[in-house]
């Protein structure tokens, strides 16, 4: 039997679809609502979700969440950041879109629905892959074409599943990013990969840095060396952050040094533009 098709976005899952239901568009109170247990996103910025729920105490919710009928309430598919935001903004209610789905087609939705989003860091996504070819016994090729995403893409993400626990959790926490961490693979099992992770993190390497260094490695050339850790200049950390108000790191390298200024948002943002500059984006 063929497998239906679900990598069609928001649409396709407002749709009738072929069972024939029809889906209902209601407003729900916020606090019936459970999220889907097998959601594969497990990481929400707290920051992202307080932007977001200051937009919908001003606004409203726009775009509906997609529930399904669970107990009493309702169980998420589609849209947990409006429904936890929602909750943060204190709303009692929330714009919804009901429809029957089984356990199952409930995962290929959540799964299928995130995987269409950039938010996803690389774990998850290599994660929600798997657990697509495992539960419905997809090939590669099956996932790409049900995400909308070219082969190689799958391939590549699914490689980062191989990697040790610590270099999968640096790109949960994005220390690294997808890129630093497939050129690790190539040192896998060796011990100067974890050398190298620390490189990456403690220096800032590039990609193109960490390929370069591990070709060294595999060439016989000496193993890498540990450069000197880049030192910090707390006395002109503490001067930047008392006059901007804002956490500051100042580093001197090997052979260049950086400021890293931390802002909160957009509005944060623009204030340090005008501490900066004298004036302002929104001015």
């Amino acid at each position: 039997m063929a497998k239906k098709g679900l990598g069609k976005g928001l649409g396709a899952l407002i749709s009738s679809g072929e069972t024939g239901d029809q889906p209902r568009h209601e407003t729900i109170p916020v606090d019936s609502i459970v999220p889907n247990p097998l959601q594969p996103r497990r990481r929400f910025r707290e920051e992202a979700l307080e932007e977001l729920a200051a937009s919908l105490k001003q606004h409203g919710v726009v775009q509906p969440v997609i529930v399904r009928p669970s107990g009493t309430g309702y169980e998420l598919l589609v849209g947990e950041r409006r429904w936890r935001a929602a909750q943060m903004a204190g709303l009692r209610s929330i714009p919804a879109v009901i429809r029957e789905a089984q356990p199952s087609e409930c995962l290929e939705i959540a799964l299928v629905e995130n995987l269409h989003r950039d938010d996803l860091n690389g774990i998850e996504e290599a994660t929600a892959y798997r657990q697509l070819m495992e539960e419905f016994g997809l090939s590669q090729d099956d996932v790409s074409q049900k995400v909308g995403k070219n082969r190689s893409t799958v391939a590549n993400s699914l490689r980062l599943l191989q990697l040790p626990v610590e270099v999968q959790a640096a790109i949960v926490a994005e220390e690294i990013s997808p890129g630093h961490a497939r050129a690790l693979l190539v040192l896998q099992g060796n011990p100067q990969q974890a050398l190298l992770l620390n490189r990456i993190i403690e220096e800032d390497l590039s990609v193109r840095e960490v390929e370069e260094a591990v070709r060294k490695r595999l060439g016989g050339e000496p193993q890498i060396e540990k450069r000197e850790k880049p030192q910090p200049l707390n006395e002109y950390a503490e001067r930047f952050a008392a006059s901007l108000k804002a956490k500051v790191k100042v580093i001197r390298g090997k052979r260049k040094g950086k400021i890293i200024i931390e802002f909160k948002n957009e509005k944060d943002l623009d204030r340090l533009l005008s501490e900066m500059t004298g004036s302002g984006l929104e001015e």
